[in-house]
């Protein structure tokens, strides 16, 4: 179990036998009354977000989380199969589970698998991966005091924002 002050972005709890993943974190302390901590989750299961206060004095359980590292196999569909390196077994993700992931996963990718309850719930893709760039506009230099971006389609046809001297 965790306290409400063990509470920090990134952290997965399990809230009403659900799992959860805290996206935003905020602590509060009133001049008067007990201290309190803000916080946005995400629905693991879903995908949704809600906002959520938690006092001080609160418990939040530890949910029963298992990251294994699996072999993107093949798509059908909506459906992205993952199979075990060392056992072949197969796991299925739908592409609502997957969210924006799904546009970056290429073949026989290593992916990090997040289990809850023995079902395959989420995917932590590799921090590089190699995609090429099908279309950009050409950048046109002018006010860049900050960082300036530009629309590029990827491979699959996935928008993304890249920088001014990429072409």
């Amino acid at each position: 179990m965790y306290c409400a002050s063990d509470l920090r972005k990134g952290l997965k709890i399990e809230w009403e036998e659900t799992p959860f993943e805290i996206t935003e974190f905020q602590f509060v302390k009133p001049g008067k009354g007990q201290a309190m901590y803000k916080t946005r989750i995400r629905n693991l299961l879903t995908g949704t977000t809600q906002e959520r206060t938690f006092r001080e004095v609160e418990k939040i359980g530890k949910p029963d989380l298992i990251e294994r590292d699996l072999q993107f196999s093949y798509a059908h569909g909506d459906d992205f199969v993952f199979s075990d390196p060392e056992t072949y077994e197969e796991y299925t993700i739908t592409a609502e589970q997957l969210g924006n992931n799904r546009w970056f996963i290429v073949e026989d990718m290593i992916v990090a698998v997040l289990f809850f309850n023995g079902k395959p719930i989420d995917i932590t893709l590799p921090y590089f991966i190699e995609k090429e760039i099908t279309e950009t506009e050409p950048g046109v230099r002018g006010d860049t005091a900050t960082n300036v971006t530009k629309p590029a389609f990827i491979d699959n046809g996935y928008e993304i924002a890249m920088p001014l001297f990429i072409s």
